[in-house]
């Protein structure tokens, strides 16, 4: 084990994206009752799903920029102890305009985890682990929204909407004191952590780093330069066309087999397992095919966009036979097989942005994209509420999701182009 401790670190952030999701999952799986209770339409709804990014996207940015200050140890630390608060907090609220506060609050808490969890991932793993760790680590995340719609939705059942959000808060506050006590910011911080692990973890770095002796070459590249990189916004792109899909899934699955295949409460909760439990195997998936063709290869940029195109398109294309489709079996099973190859391509998303700018800069960097992307957050919630209640219901919210996929897959492939990332490596260089 101590040879192999930086999977203890890869345990932590499983957990953290598990919770992560769990709480953000748990609005939409009582929403069916919230809404009654608090009397919000559809089109409040999605507005209400949506203000959770207004300050999550933000922080994004300012949790990556953080991570590269001050260490991914004392952020994320602080991050949970909020993001836990403030989920707790939802129990008591009373009505519309309080519980939209807490969420705004609830989603500045958690901006930082995305990219605290790649920088971490960045110190603690060698270069061919990238993506496995990356996909491993983050198949924590839909895990966490499959266990919500039980979880959340029986407890909500037999005990009331507010005392779910009591209990998952209680979960993130025991994996904040875990996190502190097994975490450091590096691997030769840790005394558990042998000097063979060590040398294996630095043996692989990325060749490029901004660690030169010439001070004016590093001035001259600061973190705007590879900010406003063609190739970081490419990959910036994909994500938005995947965090859309996400989020549509994440807001409104429940709500649509309630409302549209009409289940009730328990059926939904059970049923609804289903396309996270995909998603999880997806994400372990594509990051150990993406490592497999690099391994194979020794194409970086070959392995990570493959998996990509490959993910994202075979997504686009279930989602968009959903819009065409109205029993629930294949309804559910095109969910499902949308789900399981759009979260092959997050990790290739991380993964690629660690091959493409340096270490140093990949906690800044990540903030950007991920506040980029993240945008989909609010988009997609408040459009299928409004597309739900005035406009041509759900099968248009599955059409939209299909055609920004593919939309994402033609700036990747113009993006992120081999000659482009070279340029962007020549200060390294």
């Amino acid at each position: 084990m101590q040879f192999r401790y930086r999977w203890v670190v890869g345990a932590l952030l499983f957990f953290a994206g598990m919770l992560n999701y769990l709480d953000r999952a748990a609005l939409s799986v009582v929403a069916p009752i919230m809404r009654h209770d608090l009397h919000i339409n559809d089109a409040q709804m999605g507005v209400l799903f949506s203000s959770f990014f207004i300050g999550y996207c933000v922080f994004c940015f300012v949790g990556g920029w953080a991570a590269d200050r001050f260490g991914p140890r004392k952020v994320f630390f602080f991050a949970a102890g909020f993001w836990s608060f403030f989920c707790g907090a939802t129990a008591f609220v009373g009505n519309y305009a309080s519980l939209m506060a807490a969420r705004i609050a609830f989603g500045i808490a958690e901006g930082p985890m995305g990219t605290t969890t790649n920088k971490s991932i960045s110190n603690w793993f060698p270069r061919n682990e990238a993506g496995r760790a990356v996909g491993i680590t983050n198949a924590g995340q839909p895990l966490g929204a499959a266990i919500a719609a039980p979880i959340v939705g029986l407890v909500a059942l037999h005990f009331g909407w507010r005392v779910s959000f009591i209990v998952i808060a209680l979960l993130g506050f025991v994996w904040m004191l875990a996190w502190w006590i097994f975490f450091r910011d590096q691997p030769e911080q840790h005394r558990r952590v042998s000097d063979a692990e060590r040398r294996l973890i630095a043996s692989d770095r990325p060749t490029m780093s901004l660690e030169v002796s010439d001070a004016d070459e590093k001035q001259a590249h600061g973190f705007l330069y590879y900010l406003l990189s063609i190739p970081v916004l490419g990959v910036a792109a994909v994500f938005f066309s995947f965090n859309y899909l996400q989020f549509f899934f994440l807001s409104w699955l429940p709500t649509y087999l309630t409302d549209f295949q009409h289940l009730d409460i328990r059926d939904m909760s059970l049923i609804g397992v289903l396309p996270w439990l995909g998603a999880s195997l997806g994400y372990v998936l594509g990051g150990i095919v993406s490592d497999k063709i690099y391994e194979r290869t020794g194409d970086v940029l070959l392995a990570r966009k493959t998996v990509i195109f490959a993910g994202l398109g075979v997504a686009g294309v279930c989602v968009l036979a959903v819009s065409r489709v109205t029993a629930l079996a294949p309804a559910v099973g095109l969910i499902a097989v949308a789900s399981l190859f759009a979260y092959m391509t997050p990790q290739a998303c991380w993964s690629l942005l660690q091959d493409i700018v340096p270490r140093e800069r990949i906690g800044s960097t990540g903030g950007f994209v991920h506040l980029l992307a993240n945008i989909a957050g609010i988009l997609a919630p408040a459009i299928t509420g409004f597309l739900v209640q005035y406009g041509a219901g759900y099968s248009s919210a599955f059409v939209l999701a299909s055609v920004l996929a593919a939309i994402g897959l033609v700036m990747l492939a113009f993006a992120v182009r081999r000659n482009m990332v070279a340029r962007l490596k020549e200060v390294a260089t």
